[in-house]
């Protein structure tokens, strides 16, 4: 947290830094960091987004240094430290149960593949450490000497909620073009505008994000994602990054939806339904995927009404192929496809039913599956979504009941195992598992068979009909 009384000092012509009476507070480590950095005759200040989120009155996920101090030089002052990025000036310093990174004022050299700098130099100017910065909200530094330093008007832009360059956006963007998805995940993350010169350097450099590797894309979306506004991901589209990045989402801003059941095209209807969803990564990925299959999947019949037949399944493996593209882990990628899978299914509100539907989607994923529910009816026309919302929750009241009464919903929770299978004289293996699976079954059908002499009949009477097994 901080106190901000802000007064601007005079600039100084000199360096171009410009210091401003400000109180931060800093965690006992970084001061302690800091101030003995300083001790050793040497600068150093908090820096970047640390300094950014304590003025906005946030809590920092972590603390950043930067100091005119070499690596050799900080590794002799501190006892405790481990080379995490030494080549580009960065060494963490272990303090008291806390991890610092602390990284020398430095100056970039060119960028040759829009992501590294070709050498790095180091510098004893801390404004030419600034300089380099993606944006000037996070191009601000802080110490209780000095006070902050805030050369590129970060602060004005803050109180102007906006996302600008430090410098030249052109410049800025062509060294790591990872820097254009940023700015609009900026925009997400603090509910800011972006500057106009900032956006159009995005709009003309938008291609070579393909130059950027897949991995640190998908980091990016994902923080987009589960933002405050997740609905700015449509700036991703109007910038011309998803041409390359994701050109389903092209089709989906492209494609109408001529029906009493919409308002809204495609891709609107979906930057209104991640309005509606809670903050959770698979949740909100399973709501931005859920109607992708739509643009593949539209017909029109002879009264000019459109329809999306199959949309669901064939979204799901649309979802699947999307998410390995841009590497995401197996586990998510599975709980997604189910969500988006089962997103419009509608099931008869029995305990059967919504049994039978825990089974096909899994039980680590369905939970989540009211939400993308209730979030594509309220992106939806008004026909009928008192109705609709009515049938969710009694199906998800259903559902808790269920849970609450603990009952089976997998062969692992059967009063019988594998092995009383193959005491009944029922070989190993497929046979096995098909005998299981059928008790499965059974069970769903009515909770109270899930008891071990049942179970035991019912497997003797299914090889019995089924004798090949």
């Amino acid at each position: 947290m901080c106190a901000c009384a802000a007064e601007s000092l005079p600039r100084n012509w000199f360096t171009g830094e410009k210091h401003i009476r400000m109180k931060i507070r800093l965690p006992e480590n970084v001061r302690t960091i800091i101030e003995t950095l300083e001790s050793c005759g040497h600068e150093a200040y908090a820096v970047g987004g640390c300094v950014r989120d304590s003025i906005l009155g946030k809590t920092p996920a972590d603390w950043d240094i930067t100091t005119s101090a070499l690596p050799e030089q900080v590794k002799k002052i501190f006892p405790r430290t481990v080379d995490t990025g030494i080549a580009h000036g960065t060494v963490t310093v272990l303090l008291r149960g806390g991890s610092y990174e602390v990284t020398t004022y430095r100056i970039d050299g060119a960028y040759e593949d829009a992501r590294h700098p070709s050498e790095v130099s180091f510098t004893s100017n801390l404004l030419e450490d600034l300089r380099r910065r993606d944006f000037t909200i996070n191009a601000m530094a802080y110490n209780e000497r000095s006070g902050l330093v805030d050369a590129y008007d970060g602060i004005q832009d803050l109180k102007d909620h906006r996302i600008r360059c430090v410098g030249d956006p052109m410049e800025r963007f062509s060294e790591d073009a990872l820097r254009m998805l940023r700015a609009v995940r900026f925009c997400a993350q603090l509910g800011f505008s972006m500057e106009e010169g900032t956006r159009a350097a995005i709009t003309e450099l938008a291609p070579t994000i393909a130059k950027v590797s897949a991995e640190r894309i998908s980091v990016e979306l994902v923080k987009l994602l589960v933002s405050d506004h997740p609905e700015m991901m449509e700036q991703v589209y109007e910038t011309g990054l998803s041409a390359v990045i994701l050109p389903e989402l092209d089709e989906m801003m492209k494609t109408d939806q001529h029906c009493r059941h919409h308002c809204y095209p495609v891709g609107k209807h979906t930057m209104e339904a991640l309005r509606w969803t809670p903050k959770d990564k698979v949740t909100r990925l399973a709501v931005f995927l859920h109607d992708v299959a739509k643009p593949a999947s539209r017909t029109t019949d002879s009264k000019g009404w459109d329809h999306f037949y199959g949309h669901p399944e064939r979204g799901a493996e649309m979802a699947g192929q999307i998410l390995r593209r841009l590497k995401f882990d197996n586990d998510t990628i599975y709980r997604v496809k189910a969500l988006v899978g089962a997103h419009d299914k509608r099931p008869e509100a029995t305990g059967i039913s919504v049994r039978r539907a825990v089974v096909e989607i899994g039980q680590d994923a369905f939970p989540r599956v009211f939400d993308v529910k209730r979030a594509d009816v309220m992106a939806q026309s008004c026909y009928c979504r008192k109705e609709k919302l009515q049938e969710i929750a009694a199906f998800e009241q259903l559902y808790h009941r269920c849970m609450e009464q603990k009952e089976c919903l997998s062969i692992r929770e059967l009063q019988v195992d594998g092995k009383d299978v193959m005491d009944l004289g029922i070989g190993q293996g497929k046979a096995v598992g098909a005998v299981l699976k059928h008790l499965l079954d059974w069970v769903l059908e009515d909770p109270d068979r899930n008891q071990r002499s049942l179970l035991l009949e019912e497997a003797k009477r299914y090889k019995l009909e089924n004798p090949d097994i």
